[in-house]
């Protein structure tokens, strides 16, 4: 029980560090690839993100959806990528390659889905080398470049709303 609470401090310690170093530079180009992180509790249908982008014009090899379990155990054949606690190591380290190809992955935007706080989709956040940077909560507003204050099972809502600043910064 102490392991674990050490190496949460040693991992938000990270984040935090991340955070203080971050340099906000949006850049006025066109978005092509998307990437979005949910949390499956919150929301689970990633085939909707997938028929949203093809709306928009945005075609499948062009974004990425990942989600996070807090069951380590999770097994889900839909799923393109999935990850847990279990794949995080101490001070920043990620165990799971694919996660770790997504944080790496230049993003035109990363849409962080999800409501509820929580420190590992907060440090997938805060590393991801997305150029624009939107989510749903406003609880640590150093992760973010936009807000859309919307609740995670509000989808149709987040659609309307997502396009509408996405046309307002010239990104579509």
């Amino acid at each position: 029980m102490f392991l674990k609470a050490f190496k949460k401090k040693s991992n938000q310690k990270y984040v935090n560090n991340l955070l203080a170093n971050r340099r906000a530079s949006v850049n006025s180009k066109k978005v092509v690839k998307v990437g979005v992180l949910l949390h499956i509790d919150e929301y689970d249908n990633f085939e909707s993100f997938r028929t949203f982008f093809k709306a928009l014009g945005l075609n499948a090899p062009t974004h990425k959806v990942v989600g996070f379990v807090t069951d380590d155990n999770y097994e889900d054949s839909q799923w393109e990528t999935f990850f847990s606690p279990k794949d995080f190591g101490w001070k920043g380290r990620i165990k799971n390659t694919e996660l770790q190809a997504f944080i790496d992955q230049d993003f035109d935007v990363l849409v962080s889905y999800y409501n509820q706080k929580d420190l590992y989709l907060d440090w997938i956040t805060a590393a991801s080398q997305a150029n624009l940077k939107v989510g749903l909560t406003r609880e640590d507003e150093r992760l973010f470049d936009l807000f859309l204050d919307v609740d995670a099972k509000a989808f149709e809502t987040f659609k309307t709303e997502f396009e509408k600043y996405l046309h307002i910064l010239n990104k579509l």
